[in-house]
């Protein structure tokens, strides 16, 4: 690697998936972090979860937030090694501290549902606000629910929706789904339609499934549709 200059190195990552992934590969080998969590990130994204944890440990070994995150993440998942609930909120809390939005918003998570550690939600509250006030989208939907909720704060369906269109808008598809409940109580259906929409663009199946079973028992059963 370090007799590559810099412009060969940008012909090669602008090369070939395969010439890409073989840099890639060459620079986690020579022991560069940042190489070494992309490469993590490619094995996960293959299939290949146990060869991806380890890259991910090297990489969090020599202090790399988003590779440390990732470490939480296999822990809380099962990804390449069995679940402790424990070990993700250990990693997230270190990322969180280190300044990494989506540390903030994981260990954020693992507070307010009491995965690994003590639920607080008062805690919980804090970080998501950290990691929204960055722009993570998925923690601004999770201030929405705060308010919506009446966890910590007081109830306030007013900034709830706020919340809601501003993860809506920044690509969160619970955001868009929120966002949606949010227009239909005002009427809007037609808007609402078009969120629901979004939302199926990107959510997970069983985040549609859910979503669907929603809208049949609601006041406006025929939206199913647009989550087909």
């Amino acid at each position: 690697m370090d007799s590559l200059s810099s412009e060969e190195i940008a012909a090669r990552l602008s090369g070939s998936p395969e010439e890409r992934a073989a840099l890639v590969r060459a620079g986690a080998e020579a022991g560069v972090a940042e190489a070494q969590a992309v490469l993590g990130q490619m094995l996960l994204d293959d299939g290949q979860a146990r060869e991806g944890f380890a890259w991910f440990n090297k990489a969090a070994g020599q202090g790399h937030p988003m590779a440390l995150n990732m470490v939480g993440r296999c822990y809380d998942l099962g990804w390449g090694t069995a679940i402790d609930k424990v070990r993700a909120a250990e990693c997230f809390r270190i990322a969180a501290e280190r300044g990494l939005e989506w540390g903030m918003y994981n260990y954020a998570t693992s507070l307010t549902l009491g995965e690994g550690l003590t639920e607080d939600k008062a805690a919980a509250l804090a970080w998501f606000n950290k990691a929204a006030a960055m722009g993570n989208a998925k923690a601004i939907n999770y201030v929405g629910s705060f308010h919506e909720d009446g966890w910590v704060v007081a109830r306030d369906m007013v900034k709830a929706a706020d919340f809601y269109r501003q993860a809506a808008e920044g690509g969160d598809f619970r955001g868009a789904f929120n966002h949606a409940r949010m227009l239909l109580e005002a009427g809007q259906v037609e808007a609402a339609r078009g969120w629901l929409a979004r939302c199926r663009e990107t959510a997970t199946p069983a985040f549609v499934q859910k979503a669907r079973d929603w809208l049949k028992a609601s006041s406006w059963p025929e939206l199913d549709a647009a989550l087909c």
